[in-house]
């Protein structure tokens, strides 16, 4: 899921991208990266037991980036 924040007149140019991978173990990892587009970004896993939970933390992720201008 790749989210965007435009703002030409403050140069705000950001990306946000959310991606869920299965571990080895059963566990879920939510796997996210962000900086300014073009340039390459900052990435953070972080793990959960399971896939439900993974896409509940993704979900709310989602809705704090919308929040803040993210399409």
């Amino acid at each position: 899921m790749d989210l965007m924040r435009i703002d030409a007149s403050d140069n705000i140019y950001r990306y946000y991208r959310m991606e869920l991978m299965p571990g080895l173990f059963g566990d879920w990892s939510l796997v996210r990266e962000w900086g300014r587009i073009g340039q390459p970004g900052q990435v953070r896993v972080d793990w959960y037991p399971s896939e439900i939970e993974a896409k509940n933390a993704r979900f709310d992720i989602q809705m704090q980036k919308a929040k803040r201008g993210y399409e």
